[in-house]
């Protein structure tokens, strides 16, 4: 039995029903959380220290690198991410 392949639309928030507007929010906290996690990773940081750079709690990091989404706004990653140094822009779709 054969199923159905079906092509994503590239954004798989999309592609699981939520709305454009919810599922553009969404997609940006996926991508903000998954780059925080490589910047802790690859400066080789602990929760402690990675939390005294985010000004956070060590349990804050340990929700973050557990990939506890729903526990952070976009506000609170840009925050997070702008800690680390990080620089954000929004480029308009065509």
């Amino acid at each position: 039995m054969r199923k159905a392949v079906v092509s994503s639309s590239g954004n798989v928030f999309i592609d699981l029903g939520y709305s454009q507007e919810e599922a553009a929010i969404l997609q940006m906290r996926a991508d903000i959380m998954a780059d925080l996690r490589k910047f802790i990773k690859a400066k080789r940081l602990t929760q402690n220290k990675a939390a005294e750079i985010f000004g956070v709690s060590q349990s804050r990091v340990s929700d973050l690198i557990r990939g506890k989404w729903e526990r952070f706004s976009l506000e609170m990653l840009v925050t997070l991410a702008t800690r680390a140094g990080m620089r954000f822009t929004l480029k308009k779709a065509a």
